[in-house]
Protein backbone atom coordinates (compact mmCIF):
# COMPACT_ATOMS: atom_id res chain seq x y z
CA UNK A 1 0.00 0.00 0.00
CA UNK A 2 1.50 3.32 -1.09
CA UNK A 3 1.12 6.61 0.67
CA UNK A 4 -0.32 9.49 -1.30
CA UNK A 5 2.06 12.31 -1.99
CA UNK A 6 1.07 15.61 -0.48
CA UNK A 7 1.83 18.81 -2.24
CA UNK A 8 3.72 21.45 -0.25
CA UNK A 9 2.46 24.21 -2.51
CA UNK A 10 -0.40 26.36 -1.35
CA UNK A 11 -2.64 28.18 -3.74
CA UNK A 12 -1.73 31.82 -3.34
CA UNK A 13 -4.46 34.45 -3.17
CA UNK A 14 -3.78 37.35 -5.55
CA UNK A 15 -3.46 40.83 -4.01
CA UNK A 16 -3.34 44.09 -5.97
CA UNK A 17 -0.45 46.55 -5.81
CA UNK A 18 -3.04 49.22 -5.03
CA UNK A 19 -3.42 47.78 -1.54
CA UNK A 20 0.26 48.57 -0.82
CA UNK A 21 1.22 51.81 0.92
CA UNK A 22 4.81 52.90 0.24
CA UNK A 23 6.40 55.91 1.92
CA UNK A 24 9.71 57.54 2.83
CA UNK A 25 10.55 57.14 6.51
CA UNK A 26 10.97 60.48 8.23
CA UNK A 27 14.21 61.25 10.10
CA UNK A 28 15.77 58.02 8.81
CA UNK A 29 17.32 56.64 5.70
CA UNK A 30 15.09 54.32 3.77
CA UNK A 31 11.58 53.44 2.71
CA UNK A 32 8.74 51.39 4.17
CA UNK A 33 5.88 49.45 2.61
CA UNK A 34 2.66 48.32 4.28
CA UNK A 35 -0.06 45.93 3.14
CA UNK A 36 -2.60 43.75 4.94
CA UNK A 37 -0.94 44.09 8.34
CA UNK A 38 2.63 43.63 7.10
CA UNK A 39 5.24 46.38 7.52
CA UNK A 40 8.64 46.09 5.86
CA UNK A 41 11.57 48.48 5.62
CA UNK A 42 14.40 48.74 3.14
CA UNK A 43 17.13 51.06 2.02
CA UNK A 44 15.44 51.50 -1.36
CA UNK A 45 11.79 51.31 -2.38
CA UNK A 46 12.42 48.19 -4.44
CA UNK A 47 14.15 46.45 -1.51
CA UNK A 48 11.27 47.26 0.86
CA UNK A 49 8.74 45.99 -1.69
CA UNK A 50 10.72 42.79 -2.33
CA UNK A 51 10.69 42.09 1.40
CA UNK A 52 6.93 42.70 1.48
CA UNK A 53 6.39 40.26 -1.40
CA UNK A 54 8.34 37.61 0.52
CA UNK A 55 6.40 38.24 3.75
CA UNK A 56 3.06 38.01 1.95
CA UNK A 57 4.09 34.81 0.19
CA UNK A 58 4.76 33.18 3.57
CA UNK A 59 1.13 33.82 4.56
CA UNK A 60 -0.39 32.57 1.29
CA UNK A 61 -0.77 35.91 -0.51
CA UNK A 62 0.70 36.85 -3.87
CA UNK A 63 1.83 40.33 -4.94
CA UNK A 64 3.23 40.97 -8.44
CA UNK A 65 7.03 40.98 -7.94
CA UNK A 66 7.84 43.26 -10.88
CA UNK A 67 5.40 46.14 -10.15
CA UNK A 68 6.51 48.82 -7.69
CA UNK A 69 3.85 50.73 -5.75
CA UNK A 70 3.59 54.49 -6.06
CA UNK A 71 5.34 56.50 -3.38
CA UNK A 72 2.84 58.34 -1.16
CA UNK A 73 3.41 61.31 1.10
CA UNK A 74 2.34 60.92 4.69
Amino acid sequence: MRKEKRSNRKTLRQVSVRSVLAFKIRNRRGYATMALGFLTEGRTLSQAYARLVKACRRKGLSLPPDALPKLRAI
